[in-house]
């Protein structure tokens, strides 16, 4: 077992010898982020961006925190500790941009989910997305997105036009849970958008499984990061400076070979062509003989009273318990006594959850439902309809990283990617 364990661990690290191509062109990105907010992880991949930034034209950086207590200061903050970095680096690359162009393409998008409808009002981020995708120039904007789709749904909503002029990686599993109503909204108006839609690749990133990597994501502070600079400093900050990174995939993939190609293989992982976004309408609370796949938009509708509130208001909320902690889902009040919810299951569990409300007379009964491991599994007549430029994760199971669906499509270049970033953290020593 162990000689074919080695073989293996030959066989991937020539791969990644052999991985990274050139970008044809140097690639229009905008971040959309919740930075700030419930997880660290963004602060470590902007770490990344800012240290890499001379490998993008960066158009826009958003702060969008569907969930949590983000904000653009967040964001404002880590171009403060490139700025006192950027001597060094200036030594050995020229072309990162200077702090004060990245201020200024710094915005602030939704704070708060939106609401049933996938929509709401205009941000200062998602008016800037729509300005950045109106500028004139031969390439798509790829807008590269860390957290919710809240702002991307309103740019559409605003601007449908755009929706040719754009590409978007995003890094969904829990952000899709957050977001069902943002992202329900796109894959049922907007099904012609080039998506690449990841729900699980990318924690083939910051995978704990056994590994021959000679990189260690859990000593790599210690080894490479401790004592460069003040971007190394702040690092440690965010889970002690074991690496996550869970959205880094997403600038990875910009990074290695044609983007417009998401079925190569790349750092930032390989995809495969989807017709159909997995949705399942419910009038009834489930039991454990009712299953789904991860990531499917589970929609409640429900019969009750008639009552004089607006259209779209919470007015009910769905319940589980993740981690001995009550997570809550707002449910809505769609109109002659027609309530609805969605809810999106990140990962393969049985989910037991509970209905509360503010409405008289609106009693809903407990449930469960099983959660299966494989994306997008079986069609449903309700599914969402995709266009030919919706991608996800490749579901062949020699490319799972344990229980995570594609996760060897981003897990076989981490070490090539973090000796790569090591040589960038000596420039700041």
């Amino acid at each position: 077992m162990k000689g074919l364990l080695l073989f293996l661990g030959i066989c991937l690290t020539a791969m990644g010898l052999m991985a990274q191509k050139p970008v044809p062109i140097k690639p229009r990105i905008l971040i959309s982020t919740d930075i700030g907010g419930t997880d660290p992880d963004d602060n470590q991949s902007m770490a990344h961006l800012l240290m890499y930034a001379d490998r993008f034209n960066i158009e826009g950086l958003i702060s969008s925190p569907s969930y949590g207590k983000g904000s653009k200061a967040e964001i404002l903050r880590m171009i403060d500790l490139y700025e006192k970095d950027l001597p060094k680096i200036l030594k050995y690359s020229k072309g990162h941009p200077s702090p004060a162009f990245l201020r200024s393409i710094t915005k602030q998008g939704r704070q708060g989910n939106v609401p049933y409808k996938g929509y709401l009002k205009a941000t200062e981020g998602s008016n800037w997305i729509i300005r950045s995708a109106k500028n004139k120039s031969v390439q798509p904007l790829w807008v590269l997105v860390w957290g919710g789709l809240d702002d991307v749904a309103q740019a559409l909503h605003d601007a449908p036009e755009i929706q040719h002029k754009i590409r978007v990686y995003w890094i969904g599993g829990p952000n899709k849970k957050w977001g069902a109503n943002s992202y329900s909204y796109i894959a049922s108006h907007f099904p012609k958008l080039h998506l690449i839609e990841v729900n699980s690749s990318y924690y083939g990133f910051f995978s704990k499984s056994e590994s021959l990597d000679e990189i260690n994501p859990s000593d790599y502070y210690d080894t490479h990061i401790q004592g460069a600079g003040h971007l190394g400093k702040d690092f440690k900050n965010y889970y002690r400076g074991e690496i996550k990174m869970g959205d880094t995939p997403s600038l990875l993939y910009m990074m290695d070979g044609n983007p417009e190609n998401p079925t190569r293989g790349s750092w930032g992982g390989q995809f495969t062509q989807i017709s159909q976004s997995p949705r399942v309408i419910l009038n009834r609370s489930t039991t454990v003989k009712d299953s789904v796949s991860f990531c499917t938009v589970v929609e409640f509708h429900f019969k009750g009273p008639h009552i004089s509130i607006s259209k779209d208001s919470a007015c009910f909320w769905m319940e589980t318990v993740y981690k001995e902690n009550i997570q809550k889902w707002p449910g809505y009040y769609l109109g002659k006594g027609e309530y609805g919810l969605k809810y999106v299951p990140k990962q393969a569990e049985t989910i037991s959850y509970r209905f509360s409300s503010s409405v008289s007379g609106l009693n809903i009964a407990p449930g469960q439902l099983v959660v299966t491991n494989v994306w997008p599994g079986k069609k449903h007549p309700t599914d969402y309809l995709l266009g030919k430029h919706w991608y996800t994760d490749m579901p062949a199971l020699n490319l799972y990283e344990g229980k995570i669906q594609g996760g060897k499509t981003v897990y076989r270049w981490r070490q090539e990617v973090l000796n790569d970033w090591a040589k960038r953290w000596k420039w700041l020593r």
